[in-house]
């Protein structure tokens, strides 16, 4: 079956990525698949709200997390959600060499958002001995920030074999409601973050 659909300037439609009915259900049912993300996140978030004082005499989080790392962590999210911005605003504007240069300085963001997340963990474990058994509050801890960095994998990956597979094949009405889906999804992981970011670190250095 072909996929062709190219674009050119003079035909393309306001919205490639809902332009067809295939684009529409893309975009639809990734707000569906969204909201079962968010009912569950939001029952970790729960579980962690409930048990971040449960230390069993271990290390609480004022005394393990440090802020700085945090900063440049969420700066560098955040910072990939604009570029993934500015990657959809090309893509509507039909020009896919920026579209794809703005996507991989989101890759390049998130690996270092990543690679970030795995130092941090090495810290706590190696520094303080905080680990996923040390506490009930460690259990949560990770399960909260280890899942949502387990969707930044996912989507690097997902992000990277669109790249790769579509390197060649120009923008097209098949191809840019897969982009338009990854942006969406990468808005959602970067939302998570923030509410991260406040529930488990600014809470945990306040009390």
């Amino acid at each position: 079956m072909s996929h062709d659909h190219s674009l050119n300037p003079e035909t393309m439609p306001q919205e490639p990525e809902k332009a067809t009915l295939e684009g529409k259900n893309k975009f639809f049912g990734l707000w569906f698949f969204l909201g079962g993300e968010t009912v569950l996140f939001a029952s970790f978030f729960g579980t962690f709200l409930a048990l971040r004082n449960s230390t069993a005499n271990g290390p609480t989080g004022d005394e393990i997390f440090g802020l700085e790392l945090v900063f440049i962590m969420t700066m560098l999210l955040l910072t990939s959600s604009l570029t993934s911005v500015y990657a959809m605003y090309h893509m509507k504007n039909n020009d896919f060499k920026k579209m794809q240069l703005w996507l991989a300085v989101t890759a390049f963001l998130g690996i270092g958002f990543l690679g970030c997340e795995i130092y941090e963990f090495y810290h706590y474990i190696t520094d303080f001995g905080f680990t996923f058994r040390s506490s009930a509050f460690g259990s949560a801890f990770y399960t909260l920030v280890g899942f949502h960095g387990g969707h930044v994998v996912f989507g690097l990956s997902w992000l990277i074999a669109l790249l790769v597979r579509n390197a060649k094949r120009g923008l097209n009405l098949y191809n840019a409601p897969k982009f338009n889906t990854f942006s969406l999804y990468w808005h959602f992981i970067d939302v998570v973050w923030v509410f991260i970011f406040t529930v488990v670190y600014l809470m945990g250095k306040v009390g």
